[in-house]
């Protein structure tokens, strides 16, 4: 069910798509970055509550007076899902895709318009993501984002790299009626979505000037755990991605030169050498407890032919 505010006759320039699974405190923080950005274009803002063990709270409700904003309830059914709804309810020209962890910079929507109006020939865009380095976890992903991203920018401003916690598309190239997303993909959905891009030979646009902020709210330990218990999906849409024939996982040479250049970028105060370690001890178990899924997938019995 929709709760929406009357529909002006102006469609809007956005579509800003947040799914939502009890996360109501972080939410907050995003809509209040949203309503205080500057200079940009007509949008509206599409919640997704994808099943929360709680109704959307009244905190959240108010910011119906700072912008258009329409709140989806719908049954736990997961990310992609969650995200193709918002898509159906929406009426912006372009969409875009934010997490409810994630703040968007005050001149982030002004920026994408103004890459979405200076090339119209490209039809999705990859916004600007940077980390919260007030904490560790932070620092981390602010290394991470800032060296893949570096890493993947082509010389013609595309970049071989798709997050959807920035993430924006143009209506016109969408299939609106069966989602953007395939709602299987659980995980890893926005890197299947990538694949299905390059087998069209398309790739993102880099928009630097939009940025967004992605923090998270999970200590290391927390980090560690919903990283060993994601590899599974991980590697099930992986698969998926393999039988596509498209090529995306990065070669040894590529993963050592992002490490070395981590490890440069490290050393500056901001950021410091522990974020580096946090971010090799990542990469490091996600890599053994997939090598490890793999092994044991291939030591399973094959089934009998009937």
């Amino acid at each position: 069910m929709a709760e929406q505010e009357p529909i002006s006759n102006t469609r809007p320039l956005f579509s800003i798509v947040i799914p939502v699974f009890n996360d109501w405190a972080l939410l907050d923080r995003c809509l209040q970055s949203v309503a205080q950005q500057k200079n940009g274009a007509c949008f509206e803002v599409v919640i997704v509550d994808d099943g929360s063990s709680e109704p959307v709270p009244d905190f959240i409700r108010r910011w119906n007076g700072n912008c258009p904003l329409t709140i989806i309830r719908e049954s736990h059914a997961g990310i992609s899902a969650a995200r193709n709804r918002g898509v159906q309810s929406s009426r912006g020209a372009v969409l875009v895709f934010v997490d409810a962890d994630c703040t968007l910079q005050a001149d982030c929507l002004a920026a994408l318009g103004a890459a979405v109006a200076e090339f119209p020939r490209h039809i999705c865009f990859q916004l600007h993501l940077v980390g919260d380095c007030s904490r560790l976890v932070g620092r981390a992903e602010e290394l991470r984002l800032a060296s893949l991203q570096d890493h993947m920018l082509q010389p013609d401003g595309r970049i071989r790299y798709l997050n959807t916690s920035g993430f924006a598309i143009r209506r016109a190239a969408v299939d609106t009626d069966n989602g953007v997303f395939d709602p299987l993909a659980l995980r890893a959905e926005d890197t299947l979505l990538l694949a299905t891009l390059m087998q069209r030979g398309e790739l993102p646009f880099f928009v630097p000037k939009a940025v967004v902020q992605h923090a998270i709210p999970l200590s290391l330990m927390e980090c560690l755990r919903k990283d060993l218990r994601s590899v599974y999906l991980v590697e099930k849409t992986y698969d998926t991605i393999a039988s596509m024939g498209v090529s995306f996982r990065l070669s040894h040479r590529e993963r050592l030169s992002m490490l070395w250049s981590m490890w440069k970028i490290s050393g500056r105060e901001s950021i410091g050498r522990s974020a580096w370690f946090v971010v090799t001890v990542r990469r490091a178990l996600h890599f053994i407890a997939s090598f490890a899924h793999r092994s044991f997938r291939g030591l399973r019995p094959k089934p009998a032919n009937a």
